[in-house]
């Protein structure tokens, strides 16, 4: 695995290192990549979250916050500088397989350090059952993107009041916080190694060389960083509806369901939520629920052919319906 150089070492804002990943996964060749980076404090929200149901907004302009979204599926979460993310990219059309791959990858790298490391099977690595990163996926033709954060240490106070979990969530957890589900690496390795020594561990077992990047490589993905940037992408779509409720299907993630009716009819309907996508939402169940009765027998013929399951991890075409007639 190759790991991937900037340059210069400024700190950028999020969205130029979600660009980084793009633009490495499109034009550069190599089968795996990996690259480590920090920010300063900001909230980033899955592709299909509504801001305003994650993000605690008010406070996070009091507190100089940024806010933006990803192209990847998943939860919302806080990072800052004492916060790392990780990217992988590799050649595949396989996700999960991917995914997988990638998170046991650090599971290892955890345990050459003696901590007691482990992956819920989804998206979060655990060390003490506790969660200390978080990760979601895309694909590009014939390439996937992993990418998450990796908890050495972070502003208790800023990750509580930036980001708002729905109660439901916590629920589910069995927990009554956030504070109660993770763990950073500093409690771990307290005097042993600090954030730099940690990330240098790190890139030396899961690289064997460098690839820098150039001037103009910098150039072309700071065009892929506007495309970020514009507020239809940061803050979505959401139709103008008669009806919005939010579900839990285990297993599988939480939704908010937005739909528009005239005469019980789909006018237009908006599906969020922090579970993981793996093909196109707009494309396979909106598109052909647009013009259909709000009716189990309508939905479920509007989807016979679909799979549900390749297009949201892990669920099927029956709870997907079950979801949208909440």
């Amino acid at each position: 695995m190759k790991y991937l150089l900037l340059p210069q070492t400024d700190t950028r804002i999020l969205p130029f290192y979600l660009a980084m990943e793009e633009y490495a996964a499109r034009i550069i060749k190599d089968d795996d990549i990996f690259f480590m980076w920090q920010v300063n404090p900001t909230v980033i929200f899955g592709r299909n979250q509504l801001i305003a149901n994650e993000v605690n907004i008010p406070y996070c302009r009091e507190h100089g916050i940024a806010t933006y979204r990803r192209k990847s599926g998943g939860g919302c979460v806080f990072a800052d500088m004492s916060n790392i993310m990780m990217s992988y990219i590799t050649c595949s059309d396989n996700v999960e397989l991917t995914f997988s791959r990638y998170t046991s990858a650090v599971v290892e790298v955890l345990k050459k350090l003696g901590l007691n490391a482990s992956d819920n099977g989804r998206n979060d690595i655990l060390i003490d059952d506790r969660k200390v990163s978080g990760n979601a996926f895309y694909h590009l033709p014939g390439r996937s993107i992993v990418h998450g954060t990796m908890l050495f240490d972070t502003d208790m106070a800023h990750m509580q009041g930036a980001i708002t979990p729905s109660t439901e969530k916590l629920a589910s957890k069995g927990v009554k916080s956030v504070r109660s589900r993770i763990t950073t690496l500093s409690e771990h390795l307290a005097g042993k190694m600090n954030i730099e020594q940690f990330k240098d561990f790190v890139k030396s077992e899961m690289c064997d060389g460098d690839i820098l990047l150039t001037d103009s490589d910098i150039a072309q993905i700071e065009e892929i960083t506007q495309t970020y940037l514009t507020p239809e992408f940061i803050y979505g779509s959401n139709p103008r509806c008669t009806n919005t409720f939010q579900k839990r299907v285990d297993g599988v993630g939480d939704f908010q369901i937005s739909i528009e009716l005239d005469h019980n009819i789909i006018k237009d309907i908006n599906i969020a939520g922090d579970f993981f996508v793996l093909g196109s939402i707009d494309e396979s169940i909106i598109a052909p629920l647009k013009g259909v009765s709000y009716t189990r027998e309508a939905l479920t013929e509007a989807l016979k052919d679909l799979d549900a399951s390749t297009v949201i991890a892990s669920m099927t075409t029956e709870q997907l319906i079950n979801t949208i007639l909440n």
